[in-house]
């Protein structure tokens, strides 16, 4: 399999209503879904080659490579890619490999505060985060992303004005999702002097730094230096960049070896699970040898970014949207539409689209949508064609 043009990792509608994951099969066959972070390609070869050599060998016992546990192979692999797409050295020794940044999350979560502690998340948010707080007894300080006339950006100057002595965590989302901003180095840098000013504990989830846009790029919290290293928590994994989430394989770098000491004082690693052994050797593949299709993935993710962008603008102006910097998210404000009720339901409904309901990811934000175009431009030219005849047909 060549990957000299998109059209080798798409796939066609027929192909991809014959899978089971959920992103296909969570609707009725009439419903097109653009929802859920799942793109619609082929895998890289490199990938599907390290898969089928444990199938070929029906290998499927406790995993070993190169004479060591499995898991260290990630660890591994993950340090030589920051190592040589940013120069930062994170170490593999303080790097922990789990199956899911849900679970590693809540852990950090509980690991580094109390109940009523206040823990910061950038709102809109992904669902998990606000769960993730919620759910163990923690208190949501939310730091808003506005909307700054050509980008989203937050204002730490207001945060400070809420800030409380029990604030322990700062969960930080870069690339955030759902705006889809790439942050630039100043604004990391800012981060991180609140940050030490309220001598924060930095959960970054960095699980999309690999889909980012030109001339956007990627900047690792922790690489910032010592003192960025010493308070952070790093979240990566292949699964998204690489469209490989069902093989729940993930990685949590603690910058520092007290920040895994203090960690595991609470979660001891049995505790964390383990991932399986096609999970290991796919993200190893990915992160080894998958630049190749990375790179013809976000040649086309970004023609697809700029068609839905010139659509939007040309044929429904009254959508608010940024160009995201980083994913294939876009948060789309349909607040000027005159929908009643939420945007999602009116989509779903009219134009059989399923889309992500803005307020699973704010509460309250019933007039926004987000959508995946991760797809080929012809399934993007269905769902706006859908758009746009709802909104004709809502025209009074």
């Amino acid at each position: 399999m060549t990957l000299d043009t998109p059209a080798d990792f798409l796939m066609a509608k027929e192909v991809l209503l014959s899978r089971s994951n959920a992103k296909w099969r969570q609707y009725e066959a009439d419903v097109i879904p653009a929802f859920v972070a799942d793109m619609d390609f082929a895998v890289a070869p490199a990938i599907r080659a390290a898969i089928r050599r444990s199938v070929d060998l029906d290998d499927y016992g406790y995993p070993m490579r190169d004479g060591q546990k499995a898991d260290v192979a990630v660890a591994e692999a993950f340090a030589r890619r920051m190592k040589r797409l940013y120069g930062w050295e994170a170490a593999a020794a303080q790097t922990l490999v789990l199956a899911d940044l849900v679970q590693a999350t809540f852990a950090a979560i509980m690991a580094f505060s109390e109940p009523g502690d206040g823990v910061i998340v950038q709102v809109p948010n992904y669902p998990p985060f606000r769960a993730a707080i919620t759910e163990t007894g923690r208190r949501l300080l939310p730091l808003p992303m506005r909307d700054e006339g050509d980008r989203y950006g937050f204002d730490l100057e207001a945060l400070e004005a809420a800030m409380t002595p029990d604030v322990r965590i700062f969960l930080l989302c870069n690339p955030q999702n759902p705006t889809g901003r790439a942050f630039s180095e100043a604004e990391l840098r800012a981060v991180l002097a609140f940050a030490e000013a309220h001598d924060l504990i930095v959960i970054s989830d960095e699980i999309h730094s690999d889909l980012v846009h030109a001339p956007a790029r990627h900047i690792p919290f922790a690489s910032l230096g010592p003192a960025a290293a010493a308070r952070t928590l790093t979240f990566n994994s292949a699964t998204k960049s690489f469209n490989i989430p069902g093989l729940r394989t993930a990685v949590m770098h603690f910058g520092t070896p007290e920040l895994k000491e203090r960690f595991h004082h609470r979660f001891p690693a049995r505790v964390m699970g383990s991932v399986n052994a096609l999970g290991i050797d796919a993200t190893v593949a990915a992160w080894d040898e998958g630049d190749a299709w990375l790179a013809a993935a976000l040649s086309h993710l970004g023609a697809m970014r700029d068609h839905l962008a010139a659509r939007l603008s040309a044929e429904m102006p009254a959508i608010r949207f940024h160009k995201p910097e980083a994913t294939y998210l876009a948060w789309l404000d349909c607040s000027a539409l005159g929908i009643e009720g939420s945007a999602f339901d009116f989509f779903h409904d009219r134009a059989r689209l399923g889309f992500s309901p803005g307020e699973n990811f704010e509460p309250g934000a019933l007039s926004f949508v987000r959508l995946n175009f991760a797809t080929s431009q012809e399934i993007l030219d269905e769902i706006l064609d859908r758009m746009l005849g709802a909104l004709r047909g809502n025209i009074r």
